[in-house]
């Protein structure tokens, strides 16, 4: 084979080389990182889903320590009801003809009280199961009540001699009677009476307890109640009569008031909290004596819910209204990771922004393949803080999975960038991101605003730093070259 022949003054000038990766256009560098910040939204949503995924696990080990516990807990009453006689005109078919009949049938009234007062106290307990915890509670009721027979039944169509006071009933309605403990008792008049299983009030599911009467003299009854149930998530407390008044009292921190009437006063303390109601049947809506019974509350079923509740054919006097209490944790890690994961773009973001930076202004090569990597990253700081988070509790795991993040990007980036100068100043970035993020997650007022304005002095800074650069060319570096 003949040597090459040397190349002579007159030789043609050989192709110039095509450009390399690392010579790309600032444009180009831009598009390819806003294309990977992209594709990494699917694996951070990913991350969403598993903490979905996680939070309906706790949600099931709390569902099980409640089964042995007790449940969301109402109560309801007391209501006295009185069975009576009615005569009404039935329409039957006999013998091919329509016949007109008067029938005896028995029918209840329910009569709510002119008064009644009640004490609760509820004490709050944390039970664990694996490594969810849940909060559970013990409540005490010890109320009084006070019956007298109307002088107007008339106006109901109901008569003095149509009632069989010697069948009537006190009813106290308890939502979930599993959750029932040691120590409950009746007293009319100051004699005690026994309490019965079952037979509640519809507006906690007919479950409950009740005790037989005996009326006939129909003088003024005084109740005196107390009713010890363990239950978990919401307290709720039917108020009927024409005068409710509730004081409850826990040392639970956090609670939570709702339902269809809010304290008339509260006081809400470190070790706890009192909190006191006076509803009038003017706001309940209620008329003292009804012919039927009261429906669930709106917050506890739909109107399905309703509607199953008197599918044994009986009526309801409407839809009960309820007080609510709940017992709020002060910080439930599901919820505060779920909301870290919604900034999770902004760290993508900002990171990718520090990258693009020193690749286009400082002239740094920073390949797709190294984006990628430190994206995966970020995205892993949020697997680290919920894994954490279920052992530890939330500001600990924060702390921990932040700092290792922290770490392990500013090793990497001091060898991508060639310079632990511009690994700190990441490094610094991160920290003031994390930091900024757990801020955020704590001013849920401001959190709109504090990341907004951060986004809009970000995107200030970008626009200015780059003000100069040729987009579509090959950057000054190489221009100058």
């Amino acid at each position: 084979m003949n040597p090459s022949p040397a190349a002579t003054p007159n030789s043609s000038p050989s192709p110039s080389p095509v450009p390399s990766r690392s010579e790309r256009s600032p444009g180009v560098k831009l598009a390819i990182a806003v294309l990977l910040a992209l594709a990494l939204m699917v694996p951070l949503l990913m991350v969403y889903t598993l903490v979905w995924d996680r939070q309906s696990q706790a949600e099931t080990a709390q569902s099980a320590i409640g089964q042995g516990w007790g449940g969301s807990q109402t109560i309801a009453g007391p209501v006295v009801v009185i069975p009576y006689r009615a005569t009404m005109a039935e329409t039957v078919t006999e013998n091919g003809r329509d016949v007109t009949r008067n029938v005896t049938r028995i029918r209840e009234l329910f009569l709510s009280p002119l008064a009644n007062q009640a004490d609760v106290t509820i004490k709050p307990e944390r039970r664990k199961k694996a490594i969810y915890e849940t909060v559970v509670y013990e409540s005490r009721i010890a109320g009084a009540a006070r019956f007298t027979l109307p002088a107007d039944l008339a106006r109901y169509g109901v008569t003095r001699d149509m009632l069989l006071l010697d069948r009537a009933e006190v009813r106290l309605g308890i939502s979930d009677a599993r959750g029932l403990i040691d120590g409950n008792s009746l007293t009319v008049n100051g004699a005690a009476v026994a309490l019965q299983p079952g037979k509640g009030l519809l507006s906690t599911g007919n479950s409950g307890t009740f005790a037989f009467i005996d009326w006939s003299d129909g003088a003024p009854l005084a109740l005196r109640y107390a009713i010890g149930v363990r239950g978990m998530g919401d307290f709720r407390m039917v108020p009927r009569g024409v005068d409710t008044r509730f004081t409850v009292k826990s040392s639970w921190p956090s609670p939570s008031f709702g339902g269809d009437f809010l304290p008339t006063a509260r006081q809400v303390r470190d070790n706890g909290f009192t909190a006191n109601y006076a509803i009038s049947n003017l706001a309940l809506g209620q008329a003292q004596v009804l012919d039927a019974d009261l429906g669930r509350p709106a917050e506890t079923v739909g109107m399905a819910g309703i509607e199953a509740a008197t599918s044994d054919g009986s009526a309801s006097g409407g839809q009960a209204k309820a007080v609510t209490i709940g017992l709020v944790e002060p910080v439930n890690l599901y919820s505060q990771v779920d909301r870290a994961i919604k900034y999770g773009f902004l760290f993508i973001g900002f990171t990718f922004v520090a990258f693009l930076m020193f690749d286009i202004i400082g002239g740094a090569r920073v390949a797709a393949a190294e984006y990628l990597l430190a994206g995966i990253a970020l995205v892993l700081f949020f697997v680290l803080l919920l894994a954490f988070a279920e052992v530890v509790g939330f500001t600990l795991a924060y702390l921990a999975a932040s700092a290792a993040i922290i770490a392990l990007l500013s090793a990497y980036s001091a060898a991508v960038l060639k310079s632990w100068k511009r690994a700190r100043f990441l490094a610094a970035l991160l920290t003031g991101l994390y930091a900024l993020l757990y801020v955020l997650l704590n001013l849920e007022a401001y959190s709109l605003l504090i990341g907004s304005v951060l986004m809009f002095a970000a995107l200030a800074g970008v626009m200015y730093m780059t003000r100069n650069i040729d987009w579509s060319g090959l950057g000054k570096r190489e221009a100058a070259a």
